[in-house]
C-alpha cells in the first residue's frame, strides 16, 4: 500500500454499460423466465435454474471443482485449506452471522447491536477528497476502515440490496491482517444517491460504481489494493480487475456473474421501485437472498431492512448498471489471482454462472457452497471466511504468530523487559514463552476489536482483582506507553475498588503510585 493518495484516473462513462447485482440469472428476480449465461453448464434438478438448460455437457473449467478438501486449490497460488464447511454440508450448518463477531455499521438497526470495530467514515478526520481529471471533486463512498494501517489493503464490494453490514461475520478475522475497507452502494447504508453523476433512468454503469470505488481507494492512499465482492459488488471488482488492472493484487467474486440476465428485467425493476420504493422487493427478497431455513433468522431480517431502507432512486440506478453490464468477452483480461465462490442453492445467480467466470478468467479457482443462497457471507461465514484467508493470504502459521506476538510485546511492554524476558528463558521455561508470545500476544492483543489503550484497561483490572501486584507494575508502565495518562490509571483503579473490593484497589494504588514516581524520575 502507497502512503500518498493519487487523483482516480477512472471518468465515469456517459453510455449505460454496468454490473450486475442480485438477479436469478436476473430473471427469476425480477418476473419472467431466467436467461442461461454463454457458458452456462447443463446442471441436474438440484440446481434448478433456467440458466441449466443451456449448451450441453458440463466440461471441467480450468478451476477445480472437486468439493474434497484435499482437491480444492485457490488462484492465489499454492494448495489452498479447504474449510470443512465448504464441502457439502447441509443447511443446518449455515452459522448465523449474528452469531460471529463482526463490525457496527451506519444502519440503524438497534435490535442487533454488533461490536464496534474500526474506523466509521463519518467519525474519521477529514481527508482531501481526490479531483477527477475534469478537476471536480470526486464524492467518496460511505465506508468504514478496520484493521492495521500498515496492512495490505481489501476492499469488500456489498450486494445491491444490502450495505456493508453484509460482510459482518468476515470483518474482524480478515482484519487482523488486512486493512479492511467496506463501502455502501449508492442510496444504500450511509452512501446517498447523489454520488452518482446522475440518476435518470439508464444512466448509471458499473464503471460509474468502479471509478467511486477507485475514489475512495485514492481518499485512503491504497495505490494497490485486493477486492472482494458479493454479486453486484463482485461485478465492480471483475470491472476494476479488466480495467484497472494494475490497481487489483487478487480478486475474489462472491455470488456474481459476468451477466446478470436480459436488460428488460433490470429495467422493469427499475421502474417499479421508483414508482413504489423497494418495499414490494423486500416482500420476496428473502426467496432470493436465502436458503429456507435461514430466512427466518435474525441476520436475515437485518438484511432485509437494509433493502426497505434503500433509497428508491440509487436501489433503482444499481438495477441499471445490471441491465447493462456484460462482461463475458472481457473476462480472460482478468491478471489478479482469482476466486470464484458459488452457492449451490442460489437461485439468483446459480452455480452455472460461476462456473463461466471461472473458465473464462485464466487460472480462476472454484468453491462451490453447499447449504448458501445469493447472500452466502450472511449464510455459510466461516466457509466464506476461511475461502478469503486462503486465498488473500493471512500468516496462520505459528512461526507468524510469533512473530507478530513478539513485536506487539515490544511494543506495549518495552524492549528492556522483553529482553530480560528472554535472556532469563530456560529449558524449563522455554515453552511457556513461545505460548504467551504465540497466544497472549499473537493471538489476543493483535485482535482489531479492542485497541491497545482499552485492552490495557481491561488488564489493569484483571490483575487487580486477582491481586498479581508484580504484573500490575508492569503493566501499569504499559498503559502509559499505550496511551493512558496517570490520571487515566487513577480512574481504573478506582473503578476497580467498587468490583474487586478497596483492599485489592489499595494494594493497586500503592504499586501504581510507586511505579509512576520511579517513571517520573527517570
Amino acid at each position: 500500500m502507497t502512503p500518498a493518495p493519487r487523483p482516480t484516473t477512472t471518468q465515469p462513462r456517459t453510455t449505460p454499460r454496468t454490473p450486475g447485482s442480485p438477479g436469478p440469472t436476473a430473471a427469476a428476480a425480477a418476473g419472467g423466465p431466467a436467461q442461461a449465461p454463454a457458458a452456462a453448464r447443463a446442471l441436474g434438478p438440484t440446481e434448478g435454474t433456467d440458466a441449466a438448460q443451456a449448451h450441453g455437457p458440463a466440461q471441467a473449467p480450468v478451476a477445480t471443482r472437486a468439493l474434497d478438501p484435499t482437491a480444492w486449490t485457490g488462484a492465489a497460488g499454492g494448495p489452498a485449506q479447504a474449510p470443512e464447511a465448504a464441502r457439502g454440508l447441509g443447511p443446518t450448518e449455515g452459522t448465523d452471522a449474528a452469531q460471529v463477531p463482526g463490525t457496527s455499521v451506519g444502519t440503524d438497526l438497534p435490535e442487533a447491536p454488533r461490536t464496534p470495530v474500526g474506523t466509521d467514515a463519518d467519525a474519521a478526520p477529514a481527508i482531501p477528497v481526490p479531483s477527477t481529471p475534469g478537476g471536480h471533486r470526486a464524492p467518496v463512498l460511505h465506508h468504514r476502515v478496520d484493521g492495521p494501517d500498515d496492512a495490505p489493503v481489501l476492499i469488500l464490494g456489498p450486494s445491491l440490496g444490502t450495505s456493508l453490514a453484509v460482510w459482518d461475520a468476515q470483518t474482524a478475522a480478515l482484519a487482523r491482517h488486512h486493512r479492511v475497507v467496506r463501502w455502501d452502494l449508492p442510496g444504500h447504508g450511509g452512501t446517498p444517491a447523489a454520488v452518482l453523476p446522475g440518476t435518470a433512468p439508464g444512466a448509471t454503469t458499473v464503471a460509474d460504481l468502479a471509478a467511486l470505488v477507485l475514489a475512495l481507494a485514492d481518499h485512503l492512499g491504497a495505490e494497490r489494493f485486493g477486492y472482494a465482492g458479493i454479486s453486484l459488488g463482485g461485478a465492480v471488482g471483475a470491472h476494476l480487475a479488466v480495467h484497472h488492472r494494475e490497481r487489483v493484487t487478487g480478486l475474489a467474486v462472491v455470488c456474481s456473474s459476468a451477466r446478470f440476465g436480459e436488460p428488460a428485467a433490470w429495467r422493469e425493476r427499475a421502474a417499479l421501485v421508483r414508482a413504489e420504493g423497494t418495499a414490494p422487493l423486500a416482500e420476496t427478497a428473502a426467496a432470493r437472498w436465502f436458503t429456507p431455513g435461514f430466512a427466518s433468522t435474525r441476520t436475515a431480517g437485518r438484511l432485509l431492512a437494509d433493502l426497505r431502507a434503500a433509497d428508491p432512486d440509487g436501489y433503482a440506478a444499481c438495477c441499471d448498471a445490471l441491465a447493462a453490464y456484460d462482461l463475458r468477452e472481457a473476462l480472460g483480461r482478468i491478471t489478479a489471482p482469482t476466486l470464484v465462490v458459488a452457492g449451490r442453492a442460489d437461485p439468483a445467480t446459480p452455480p452455472a454462472h460461476a462456473r463461466e467466470l471461472a473458465d473464462a478468467i485464466p487460472d480462476a479457482g472454484l468453491l462451490e457452497l453447499a447449504g448458501a443462497s445469493h447472500l452466502a457471507p450472511a449464510e455459510r461465514p466461516q466457509a466464506v471466511l476461511t475461502a478469503l484467508l486462503g486465498h488473500f493470504g493471512a500468516p496462520a502459521d505459528d512461526g507468524s504468530r510469533h512473530a507478530q506476538g513478539m513485536a506487539v510485546r515490544r511494543a506495549v511492554l518495552g524492549d528492556a523487559h522483553v529482553d530480560r524476558a528472554v535472556a532469563r528463558t530456560t529449558a524449563l521455561t522455554a515453552d511457556f514463552q513461545d505460548y504467551i508470545t504465540r497466544c497472549a500476544w499473537g493471538e489476543i492483543w493483535t485482535r482489531p476489536g479492542l485497541d491497545r489503550r482499552t485492552r490495557s484497561c481491561i488488564t489493569l483490572t484483571a490483575l487487580v482483582a486477582h491481586g498479581h501486584l508484580e504484573e500490575l507494575a508492569l503493566h501499569v508502565r504499559a498503559a502509559l506507553r499505550n496511551g493512558l495518562t496517570p490520571e487515566d490509571i487513577g480512574e481504573v483503579l478506582l473503578h476497580s475498588a467498587v468490583y474487586c473490593g478497596v483492599p485489592a484497589a489499595n494494594a493497586a494504588f500503592a504499586t501504581a503510585q510507586r511505579v509512576l514516581a520511579e517513571d517520573a524520575a527517570s
